[in-house]
């Protein structure tokens, strides 16, 4: 445990909640700004007396609880405070709010003296309110062009004085002085201003607890307060191979701001997001209330018959069962700094503490080292690697070496979404102090590979990977976010920064920048044909798709080992999907992440990654590219034979109106031909109806339209004996489509997996 002292300035702030009879015993650290405090001891008497700071009053009366073995406590009480009732106006002085209008305002009636340039008023105070200055002409300023500039006007506020019988009103922005005649008030107010300047809020408020009878009690009091959150600090030890069993090593970083020394308590940690805020119980509110004073005179209560109920049935609540703790960390409790280590050299700059020059001197100082690198050995120095360093001899920092040099004993336990973890060894943290204490010392699965992210690792290396280490949290509780320093091949290599990791979840953690690997990427768009996914009654359900193709290419050196690149390719869109999923890719948060391998002895690689969103339509199996889809349904090779049994003679159907309707249209064109060159004869005709010389090409031309007349009749003819083949041939369908229903297998399935009925 390591342990730093700290000055809070020249005043030492007192205890947060102090007693002769009550020992601190036991300490919960949240991570949302709030600590759970409890108290024993013996009391004699039938009062428990508290002093309480008054900065924490509000939270201590949310959470005050006390427990007699051999009794109850009746009441709790406590004096108000007379800076929040007693004057409106002290309440306006916060830090940060209040004006001198404000102020004036919740001193009505006060006596005061103002002096306002020539004018001096003794008075007292009536109202003030807002006001608009006009602007005075004879104070406007000519212009160049001679016209007077029109002054804008200016807000003000106007207090009004109750003097000699007399009102007399003062602008506030003439006022140079005001002086108060109630010593009470101006004391009130001086205090406030102490309060203001951080001094106030070290305040001690007297609570006074009742208990049961005037004898020996042994009393247990707990209650939450506002505590500087616990910080976590971990350290990972990569396997020497680059994946396999590495060293996941924890602390919490805990300080003591309360005012008092915490001598050997039980300290507790929590993981989670409980929720907390501010209330303000110690400050009397008053309500407004209707005056009904009248009403009540005027109301007469009318006569109303009796009503007989039944008592509810008795019910029993059984206690829920007591969370059983989790396994152990570690067997063997990691102590903490006496005082002495506290305000000692060990808590001045590294290059002030001197080295050990004796074995007497390094006897003495390895009694007294702790922390991150253990106990055993010389000081340990920050930011030095081997403790051996002292002495000229460098030791090896591995696994196992990192391993027995830190010593972490705690148990963790779930409460209500929480992870509580409880060390095993009571701790001593100095007031103002900050301490460590190891809670993770434990093997996991780990592994060293790169990461690129779009846009690379940072300006100057959009092209270049992360080094990162991934590795599974194997405890039981969720790792808060901290810092994470890695170390391989015995020293420091860089240092990451995780979110929360929830027990038994893997994580990426950047740690360094690999310059000597370049990722690049280029994008293609495109379209894919329509594909149907169902038929039910006729009605086609098609499904197409627009796709982004992503071609990632890697390079980098040549090595013996194949070696794997994570890109994380965010999706395109929400509703985009891989078209085919490469082998290893890992889902994230609107993100995928996928390895591309380069093998051995090679030096690049790339990886094609097809995302695609779908589109729906509905079509009519008589829309001219149903068939198209029907047929090439057909085609599916996993559909069922049942399916196919049941379409078959559907898209035959179907294939034999569409030869219908190819050759009526076909006709159709053909009769409308037959038609307009029927009408060009006749209008031919009409033109040589009076040239006597013109006998013989009109015989032709009559005979030509007979022809053209004879001809598109012949088409009308076929055309309708068509369409009255087709009309039997659509009842048909229509009759055979009413029993269909059928859906396209999905991707993967067999042949007996594919839905249909007839």
């Amino acid at each position: 445990m390591l342990s730093t002292s700290g000055c809070a300035g020249s005043r030492m702030p007192l205890a947060a909640v102090s007693d002769d009879g009550l020992s601190l015993s036991s300490v919960v650290l949240y991570r949302n700004g709030v600590g759970y405090f409890e108290r024993s001891g013996k009391v004699d008497g039938d009062m428990l007396r508290l002093r309480v700071r008054k900065d924490q009053v509000n939270d201590l009366l949310k959470s005050l609880t006390v427990v007699d073995e051999d009794g109850k406590a009746v009441s709790v009480s406590m004096p108000l405070d007379p800076q929040t009732w007693a004057s409106a106006a002290m309440a306006t002085l916060a830090p940060g709010r209040g004006s001198l209008a404000q102020v004036l305002d919740s001193l009505r009636g006060t006596d005061i003296t103002v002096k306002a340039g020539a004018r001096v008023i003794r008075g007292r105070i009536v109202m003030i309110e807002r006001s608009v200055n006009e602007p005075d002409p004879e104070l406007a300023a000519p212009s160049r062009g001679g016209a007077p500039v029109q002054l804008e006007d200016t807000r003000d506020w106007k207090l009004t004085l109750l003097a000699r019988g007399q009102m007399q009103v003062v602008r506030l922005s003439k006022v140079k002085a005001i002086t108060l005649h109630d010593g009470d008030l101006a004391m009130q107010l001086h205090r406030s201003l102490d309060a203001s300047a951080g001094e106030g809020m070290f305040e001690q408020v007297d609570l006074e607890i009742r208990l049961a009878d005037a004898r020996s009690h042994r009393l247990t009091v707990s209650y939450v307060v506002g505590a500087p959150m616990w910080k976590p600090t971990y350290r990972i030890v990569l396997p020497e191979e680059g994946k396999g069993q590495g060293l996941l090593q924890g602390w919490a970083v805990v300080d003591n701001t309360s005012g008092e020394d915490w001598r050997d308590i039980q300290l507790a940690v929590t993981s989670g997001a409980p929720i907390a805020f501010r209330y303000d119980l110690h400050t009397p509110r008053e309500v407004y209330r209707t005056d009904m004073t009248q009403s009540a005179a005027d109301k007469r209560a009318s006569v109303a018959l009796g009503e007989t109920s039944w008592g509810e049935e008795e019910r029993i609540y059984e206690p829920e069962p007591e969370l059983e703790p989790m396994e152990e960390v570690a067997d063997e409790a990691y102590y903490g700094f006496e005082d002495d280590v506290a305000d000692g050299d060990y808590a001045r700059a590294p290059e002030a503490a001197p080295a050990p020059t004796s074995k007497s001197k390094r006897k003495k100082d390895s009694n007294r080292s702790s922390g991150m690198m253990g106990g055993g050995g010389a000081p340990v120095r920050p930011g030095s690697i081997a403790s051996g360093a002292e002495y000229g001899e460098r030791q090896q920092v591995d696994v196992d070496t990192l391993r027995r040099s830190t010593q972490a004993s705690a148990r963790s336990q779930r409460i209500s979404g929480l992870t509580r973890v409880d060390l095993d060894t009571p701790v001593t943290v100095p007031d103002g102090s900050s301490t460590m204490v190891a809670l993770i010392n434990e093997s996991v699965e780990a592994e060293q590979t790169f990461l690129y992210r779009p846009g690379g690792a940072g300006y100057g290396y959009e092209a270049n990977p992360y080094r990162v280490v991934r590795f599974q949290n194997a405890t039981d509780y969720v790792l808060e976010p901290g810092p994470i320093a890695i170390y391989s091949g015995g020293s420091f290599v860089g240092e990451g920064l995780s979110e929360a990791v929830g027990a038994g979840t893997s994580v990426t953690i950047p740690f360094a920048v690999a310059p000597e690997i370049m990722v690049t990427s280029s994008k293609q768009y495109a379209g894919q044909e329509m594909t149907m996914t169902r038929i039910v009654r006729g009605v086609l359900e098609v499904e197409s798709f627009y796709q982004t193709t992503t071609t990632w290419d890697v390079r980098g050196p040549l090595q013996d080992k194949a070696w794997t690149v994570l890109v994380r390719q965010p999706q395109s869109g929400g509703n985009y999907q891989l078209a085919e999923r490469p082998e290893g890719t890992e889902d994230l948060e609107g993100a995928w992440l996928i390895p591309i391998t380069v093998k051995a002895k090679a030096n690049s690689a790339s990886i094609k990654v097809v995302e695609q969103t779908p589109s729906k339509i509905t079509l009519a199996i008589w829309d001219q590219q149903a068939l198209p889809l029907l047929e090439k349904f057909l085609t599916m090779p996993n559909i069922s034979a049942e399916a196919r049994k049941a379409l078959q003679p559907v898209v035959e159907l179907r294939r034999e109106i569409g030869r219908i309707d190819t050759e009526v249209d076909g006709l159709r064109r053909q009769q409308a031909e037959l038609e307009r060159r029927a009408d060009q004869t006749r209008r031919n005709l009409e033109a040589i109806k009076k040239d006597p010389k013109a006998g013989t090409l009109r015989a032709k031309l009559n005979k030509r339209l007979e022809e053209f007349s004879s001809d598109a009749d012949e088409k009308g003819r076929k055309i309708v004996e068509l369409e009255n083949k087709r009309l039997s041939k659509k009842i048909e369908l229509e009759d055979m489509l009413e029993s269909i229903d059928l859906r396209a297998p999905s991707v993967g399935e067999g042949k007996d997996d594919a839905k249909g009925q007839k």
